[in-house]
């Protein structure tokens, strides 16, 4: 049976009654299973993660965008996360028994069914996209919501599928194939947002550092700190542990410290055994340890 992971973000994190109603279309659905779902005030979004069937998950992520559409208004939107659609982003990942580029012919059929349904234009981005310049979800965002209204009238920035116009309301969405990213941000006891976007420099590829990291900063205002947030692209090749340690080593130079961190959605078990080898100074230890590893089989 193949098993494909969707992790919809969509743009509410505060109001959760909106959260309850949005995530109402996802839960105890037959063929997939809704994993979790975690609101954030500081960022409004939400990130929800499901494992199933594709075809279930796809039919529920289309309604899923029907109810952000009717409840979610970006123009009177805020938060710290970039943003240009009521839902954000779809992403499919596989799993099991399924190839990228089986996932790649979802993201497709997902997003056409969206624009036709909702009139939203759709942005395909990493594997299901082929032109090279719009596969980094970053780039095609760049602007937002307020930008994206000018941005998509331009011939190398038109939808892939749609007219090039955002909804008024939910702006646009990119729906995408990629490999499993682990959501990681670093938290840091000051306010100082620019001291989090220089650590974010120092780290990310964009600006020189590690291949497979994309960062930026993000300030918490009722804990009154800043985080360093950022996705990690391939954590086999750059693991947790070797940032989590390059953005404690950078924030001595500015007098600051790290106080912890957060995982957002689901993580690899082997990401966290390689961090748990790093940090006990584990010798010949691998996935076959793990008591878990052998129940799952």
């Amino acid at each position: 049976m193949a098993i494909v992971q969707c992790v919809p973000n969509f743009s509410e994190g505060r109001d959760l009654d909106k959260v309850e109603q949005i995530v109402s279309c996802l839960k105890n659905k037959e063929g997939f299973k809704l994993i979790s779902y975690e609101p954030d005030p500081n960022y409004n979004r939400t990130v929800v993660t499901l494992l199933g069937d594709p075809e279930r998950i796809i039919d529920r992520v289309v309604e899923m965008v029907g109810k952000t559409t009717e409840l979610i208004d970006l123009n009177y939107h805020e938060g710290e996360h970039p943003r240009m659609g009521a839902t954000d982003v779809i992403p499919f990942i596989p799993i099991k028994d399924i190839t990228m580029g089986e996932c790649v012919e979802l993201a497709k059929r997902c997003g056409q069914l969206i624009n036709e349904k909702y009139n939203i234009p759709i942005f395909l981005y990493e594997e299901a996209q082929d032109r090279e310049y719009r596969k980094d979800l970053a780039s095609i965002r760049k602007g937002q919501f307020e930008g994206m209204k000018e941005k998509i009238k331009q011939p190398e920035w038109a939808p892939d599928y749609g007219k090039p116009e955002i909804h008024p309301t939910a702006g646009a969405t990119a729906v995408g194939a990629r490999y499993p990213l682990i959501a990681f941000n670093i938290n840091l006891d000051t306010n100082n947002v620019e001291i989090a976007n220089n650590i974010a420099k120092a780290i990310r590829f964009s600006s020189g550092g590690f291949r497979y990291i994309k960062a930026g900063p993000a300030e918490i205002k009722e804990k009154g700190i800043v985080q360093v947030t950022m996705n990690i692209t391939n954590y086999k090749k750059t693991p947790i542990y070797r940032v989590f340690e390059t953005v404690k080593m950078e924030a001595k130079r500015y007098g600051v410290n790290v106080t912890g961190s957060e995982i957002i959605g689901l993580v690899p078990m082997e990401a966290l055994v390689e961090s748990l080898e790093y940090y006990l100074g584990l010798e010949g230890f691998h996935m076959e340890k793990v008591l878990e590893t052998h129940l799952l089989e």
